[in-house]
């Protein structure tokens, strides 16, 4: 498993435990130092963790808000608290992330892939539907960005 695509992982596992635990932000850091001692074996860095557990915290009324817009037809409490947390980790790289590092096709496509592996049968396409709305109400930020750089090199 990639470097950020672990530390992707333990992150939405860290924000499910603490979402679980009625969401005391004060016990965040120690789950998240926790579940970095027995996850992150074997991994340098692990800064990517602490960037997704802190801005999905701190911003987490918008996330949460967008998460019902863009979901109307599923109250935030009946979301399972994996997918509902993997929303929030894939929403917070959509709207708060470096698109240089991390280009908003690739935070989807991470999103699917922990739905994949920790959600429900139905799971990655419920991520994938709600991210990608997101995504076109952003207005598709670097879509084109492949194609210029082909033209470009011509």
């Amino acid at each position: 498993m990639a470097n950020r695509h672990l530390q992707r992982s333990i992150a939405m596992q860290s924000l499910f435990e603490w979402d679980f635990n009625d969401g005391n932000k004060d016990a965040i850091l120690a789950i998240v130092d926790k579940n970095i001692r027995d996850l992150a074996v074997g991994i340098d860095e692990t800064d990517l963790i602490l960037t997704l557990v802190e801005g999905v915290i701190k911003n987490q009324k918008d996330i949460d808000e967008l998460i019902k817009q863009c979901a109307p037809d599923w109250p935030l409490d009946q979301i399972t608290a994996v997918d509902r947390n993997i929303l929030r980790v894939g929403i917070f790289e959509l709207l708060f992330g470096d698109y240089e590092k991390v280009p908003p096709k690739v935070a989807i496509n991470e999103a699917i892939e922990l739905a994949k592996t920790f959600g429900g049968p139905n799971s990655a396409k419920f991520i994938n539907g709600v991210l990608g709305t997101i995504y076109r109400e952003l207005g598709e930020p670097l879509k084109n960005d492949g194609k210029k750089k082909i033209k470009e090199k011509k």
